[in-house]
């Protein structure tokens, strides 16, 4: 089967965490015997930056080594020759970063009779946070949408931005995320994420900086849109901050340390229950423990307390971390127990098996004879 994806960026995941995913999903497509084309913007914000960091070329080859499935082709939005890029397509995924008149386009191609399925894959809080940003898409057309929380995909319907709606949760591409039992950890802490847009600002300090400060541990932290005060603050809590890292280099960031955290940003963590982004996922699949801030597992995608630990404030996050790495069987088997449920459920290859039946289910006689009904899969 031919497939093709639009995207943003998989060649860079700088500030981009929707390629992680991605990635892992075109390289499990490609191994099990199917056509995989990826279409991408030559001017990619995320690109742009990646290649103006130190040794951005370098990185760039490390990527294609890491992902050789992985061989996006890059387009001008404006010279764009969708007969070709669409030539053979059975299934067409369009991921929300891309431009809103290359969805309208495509869903032009569908309403003319084109017949591949056409899907909207949906990955971040704009229908809550920027819901005007969201109406600006033309789905009409499409065949249905991917979300990645349940409560994304009930949004999509009741707001009538589309007619038929699946949850589609991330996961981790476990031939790159992996415990590295080689490595030794050389700190207490790692936390890799990017400060950004005032979104969990107050939170970081709650649950990241005041913890590694008051027990005086050795932390690390990788990420990018760092002001200089986020790199005091920083500075005088005691945490070195590292600068971006590569996506692919983060598992051996993992294994340098003994406990990982997941701050997540306010819109997941109050509009989005039930969305835990990426990293949670990537972090299990690595056998690190993690301690998370609050977020609401409201669609039982793990067991907190057994997966992981949760912290709902700065003093129960002191209490965690001190338990933690205070105790080595603790941490065994925290990370035991969270990474089996990632292998038994969150992998790319369990998402590819959601994606396959869901094409499967769009007969022609079930997309083009009047109304859909609503659909769903879940983790």
């Amino acid at each position: 089967m031919r497939i093709v994806f639009f995207c943003h960026s998989l060649l860079s995941d700088w500030n981009h965490g929707n390629a992680h995913f991605l990635r892992g999903v075109v390289t499990e497509l490609a191994l099990r015997g199917h056509d995989v084309r990826v279409f991408e913007p030559a001017d990619a914000w995320s690109l742009r930056n990646l290649l103006a960091e130190p040794r951005g070329e370098a990185v760039l080859e490390e990527v294609r080594h890491v992902y050789p499935r992985v061989r996006p082709e890059q387009y001008v939005l404006e010279s764009l020759d969708l007969d070709r890029a669409l030539e053979g397509a059975h299934l067409v995924v369009v991921h929300e970063w891309s431009a809103p008149e290359l969805v309208r386009r495509l869903g032009e191609r569908r309403k003319a009779g084109a017949a591949f399925r056409l899907l909207f894959h949906d990955t971040h809080h704009r229908g809550v946070s920027a819901r005007e940003e969201m109406a600006r898409y033309e789905l009409t057309h499409y065949d249905g949408v991917l979300a990645f929380g349940d409560i994304l995909r009930r949004l999509y319907l009741e707001q009538g931005w589309a007619r038929r709606a699946w949850t589609w949760h991330e996961a981790a591409d476990t031939r790159v995320f992996h415990p590295r039992p080689e490595v030794e950890p050389e700190a207490d802490v790692v936390w890799i994420g990017n400060w950004g847009d005032e979104e969990r600002t107050a939170e970081l300090h709650e649950f990241l900086l005041r913890p590694v400060r008051a027990l005086g541990l050795k932390a690390r932290v990788h990420g990018v849109r760092y002001p200089a005060d986020a790199r005091e603050a920083l500075a005088a809590a005691g945490l070195a901050y590292a600068g971006w890292l590569p996506n692919h280099r983060v598992p051996e960031a993992f294994a340098r340390a003994r406990v990982t955290l997941h701050v997540p940003r306010r819109p997941y963590a109050t509009s989005l229950p039930g969305i835990p982004t990426i990293r949670p996922f990537e972090a299990l699949a690595c056998g690190i423990p993690l301690v998370s801030a609050p977020w609401e597992d409201a669609e039982g995608l793990f067991t907190p307390g057994s997966d992981y630990l949760v912290a709902d404030t700065g003093a129960r996050m002191r209490s965690h971390l001190r338990a933690l790495l205070a105790d080595a069987d603790l941490r065994r088997a925290l990370a035991e127990h969270g990474r089996r449920t990632v292998l038994a459920r969150h992998t790319c290859a369990h998402r590819v098996d959601e994606l396959l039946r869901i094409h499967a289910s769009l007969a022609p006689h079930a997309t083009e004879a009047g109304p859909m009904p609503r659909g769903r899969v879940t983790a």
